[in-house]
């Protein structure tokens, strides 16, 4: 039996943090259409028997149905595998979702809020599904299989081992009590790095969705061909890689020098690259402003995480407004106890000293 294993999809994400230029949200939304388009040919050219979708498929608040009507037009392409959603806290299965109102294709299957069971010749299939955007217990610690002789999968979205107050209104649910329920395979959502330590398998999300998933995105692909006997592979897929590249600026005495110095940078055709900007400026630094004269169009954003070069002692001793601000500074620096005390003196220093310029 062979089967594979997306979630995270995202469909119709807004990326508004992505990039410091406009038109990037639009190409990562075709970006998606297109992987998503080898995850559908994938699964026809190897006649796979069975599509797992652990949730957030699309965007609740932002999707359009010519979206829902692209994906479904997909599904119908391979008419011989079953498709099995778990809706997820991005794509509820509200009163108003598509997942309700909109008809689906036969082969597609969409869990609801209670846990099912749906049991095929070779295989039984459990599912859950958010109902809101938010779940605090789906009843996975109640459930006890039937039929421990057959395969039996989970497919559901949530969290593992959940310790903050945030993690736990995600479904959390803990490694140790699914490993006791005893399940052949649990297809898991909701974190977006790839983790695939059977059963229990996240397979990220299918397309990075900013410079905070750094590393490969694609798909896992399973096979079983007897109970206790399980391969699995995770197959990339995004071809598009976002990269963060530091550079330090304490050497670099103008805005000319800091742009020729990006400009040389060798990037890839397929990369995505945050300039991050670290050290010690000698002068003032927009952003924006540098983006205008970046010659590779694949540098999409820059963070700006340096500080002023200051002598602050040399400060101290001018008898200015300046050297006032720096000679009483430099005693809280002096008296500070901790390092996080320090680190807060230290930025009101800097912003003392750009408000002075």
């Amino acid at each position: 039996m062979k089967f594979v294993h997306i979630a995270d999809m995202h469909f119709d994400s807004p990326f508004v943090n992505l990039s410091d230029k406009d038109i990037l949200g639009d190409l990562r939304r075709l970006e998606q259409r297109k992987v998503f388009k080898k995850v559908i040919e994938y699964v026809k050219q190897n006649q796979i028997e069975y599509l797992f979708i652990s949730g957030d498929l699309y965007e609740h608040k932002y999707v359009k149905l010519s979206t829902i009507e692209y994906i479904n037009n997909l599904f119908k392409e391979i008419p011989n595998t079953k498709i099995f959603i778990s809706p997820g806290n991005h794509d509820p299965y509200l009163k108003n979702s598509y997942y309700n109102k909109f008809n689906w294709n036969e082969n597609v299957k969409i869990f609801h809020n209670e846990i099912e069971k749906i049991e095929e010749n070779d295989i039984n299939i459990y599912g859950y599904g958010f109902d809101d955007f938010y779940c605090t217990d789906c009843g996975i610690e109640a459930l006890q299989l039937e039929e421990t002789n057959k395969m039996n999968f989970l497919v559901i979205h949530g969290t593992l081992d959940g310790a903050s107050i945030e993690e736990k209104q995600y479904n959390s649910m803990t490694r140790k009590m699914l490993q006791e329920k005893k399940f052949d395979y649990i297809a898991l959502g909701h974190i977006h790095k790839p983790e695939y330590t059977t059963p229990i398998v996240y397979p990220g999300s299918v397309v990075s969705l900013g410079f905070d998933e750094l590393g490969e995105h694609g798909m896992i692909v399973g096979e079983i061909q007897k109970k206790g006997e399980l391969k699995v592979e995770f197959v990339p897929l995004d071809e598009e890689e976002f990269k963060e590249i530091e550079m330090d600026v304490t050497d670099l005495l103008s805005k000319e020098e800091l742009i020729e110095k990006i400009n040389q940078l060798e990037i890839q055709k397929n990369e995505y690259i945050k300039i991050i900007l670290i050290g010690k400026r000698n002068f003032e630094i927009n952003k924006y402003d540098l983006l205008k004269y970046m010659e590779n169009e694949r540098i999409i954003k820059i963070k700006d995480q340096t500080k002023i070069a200051y002598d602050l002692k040399k400060m101290a001793n001018e008898n200015t407004l300046k050297g006032l601000f720096a000679k009483e500074m430099l005693e809280k620096l002096n008296q500070s106890e901790t390092i996080e005390e320090k680190e807060i003196i230290e930025k009101a220093i800097e912003i003392g000293l750009e408000a002075l310029e």
